[in-house]
Order: C-alpha cells, then sequence, then structure tokens
C-alpha cells in the first residue's frame, strides 16, 4: 500500500481495517476447522476482535452506547458464551467434527466466491454510508456469509450453533459499520434472546445425545414420516 495512503488513514481508521481483516481470517478458520474445541476457541478470538473493534469506534466517534455494545461483546461472547460451550463438549464428551457435506478445499472455495460476492453487493452501500467504518461493509457481509456456509455444510449440532453465533457477530459487525450499531433496546433483546437460546440449545443437545447417542442432527430425520 502507498506510504502516502496510510498515512492519510488515521490510526483509529487503520485498527479497525485491521480488525476487519481478522474477523475475514477468523472466519475463514472456523470454516476449515474439524476440532470443536478448536472451533470454539475461534469463536471467542472472533468475539475480542469485535470487542475492540467496537471499543474504538465508540472512542471515535463519541457514540457512547457503543461502550455499552463493547461491554455486552466482552461479557457475552468472549466469557460466557465460549464457558458455556466447553460445558456442554465436556457433558457430552464431544471432541471432534469430521463429517461435512463437502470437503474442507471445496468448502473454502466455495468461501472465496461468497467473498467475491459480498463484495461486490456491499461495494454500492460503501459509498452511500458516511461513517469512518465504511470500508469494512464488504467484510462484514462476507463475514455473516461465511457463517452461513458454515452453518449448511455442518452435520453435527454444536458446530451449527458456533456457525449460528459467528453470523450474529458478522450481523453485528456489519451493523456497526454501516450505522455505528443498533440501539441499546436492540442489542439488549438480542443479548437476552442468545442467553435465552444457548440454554435451549443445550437441553436440545442432551436430549439428542441421549436418544441416538450422538450429536449428528441427520438421526431426526427418522421421524419426519412419523
Amino acid at each position: 500500500m502507498n506510504p502516502s495512503l496510510i498515512q492519510a488513514i488515521p490510526l483509529s481508521g487503520q485498527v479497525i481495517n485491521l480488525c476487519a481483516a481478522l474477523m475475514l481470517l477468523l472466519g475463514f478458520a472456523m470454516l476449515s476447522q474439524r476440532r470443536i474445541l478448536a472451533l470454539i476457541n475461534l469463536f471467542m478470538m472472533q468475539g475480542v476482535v469485535l470487542f475492540v473493534s467496537t471499543l474504538v469506534v465508540a472512542l471515535t466517534t463519541n457514540q457512547h452506547h457503543l461502550l455499552w455494545s463493547a461491554g455486552l461483546t466482552l461479557v457475552l461472547k468472549v466469557i460466557a458464551l465460549p464457558y458455556i460451550l466447553h460445558r456442554l463438549i465436556r457433558r457430552l464428551s464431544v471432541k471432534w467434527d469430521i463429517e461435512t457435506l463437502f470437503n474442507i478445499p471445496t468448502t473454502m472455495l466455495v468461501g472465496i466466491v461468497l467473498v467475491v460476492i459480498a463484495f461486490n453487493v456491499a461495494q454500492p452501500i460503501s459509498q452511500m454510508s458516511g461513517t469512518i467504518t465504511r470500508s469494512t461493509i464488504g467484510i462484514a457481509l462476507a463475514c455473516v456469509l461465511l457463517a452461513f456456509l458454515m452453518l449448511i455444510t455442518r452435520s453435527k449440532a454444536v458446530p451449527q450453533v458456533v456457525a449460528f453465533l459467528a453470523m450474529e457477530n458478522g450481523l453485528f459487525f456489519a451493523a456497526t459499520s454501516a450505522t455505528y450499531g443498533m440501539p441499546m433496546v436492540v442489542e439488549l433483546g438480542i443479548a437476552l434472546d442468545v442467553m435465552v437460546g444457548m440454554v435451549i440449545l443445550g437441553v436440545f443437545f442432551f436430549q439428542i445425545r441421549q436418544q441416538f447417542d450422538s450429536l449428528d442432527i441427520r438421526h431426526m430425520e427418522r421421524f419426519k414420516d412419523k
């Protein structure tokens, strides 16, 4: 990159762009990951990057509600949810997630195509946006699409839940990039919904394991015609 261009970008903008690049790299790492423990740790790292990005935006733009958003991200996505997921997989004795719809190289190629599509779709939106984070809208959309791809290509319940949570990370990052976040009432409602959803899914996991001795949700297809 041209040094003069780098100097023209404020330090906060460079940090936000770095966080966006890390979000995208972590999205690809999660997409290619087979170990469930490592997948949860990558989700936690994505939460850390999201926390740093939100905090930098809050301090740069004086959007004080984003400080609360950063705090919620730290508590919920860096501490609480990874802890709950680690406890669940220890109780369920889950270590691996081997079965996928496609092999990893094919999935990664599809992911690259989705990133290209995301950047092309987000380009006109970025030009209309007046935020300092407008350059990261394409990456935010790409993170959402990568998480959705992971959701539909995994056959086990726990990785699908992690993919859903990663998709929510991408949506929150997109909201921060496009409009400096959502109203606090909405964010608190989403945080509560995620926590309640995790409790319900925890019970759901134990029921699947008790019934089928496996977390492969394809076993449930035998009941679709009953």
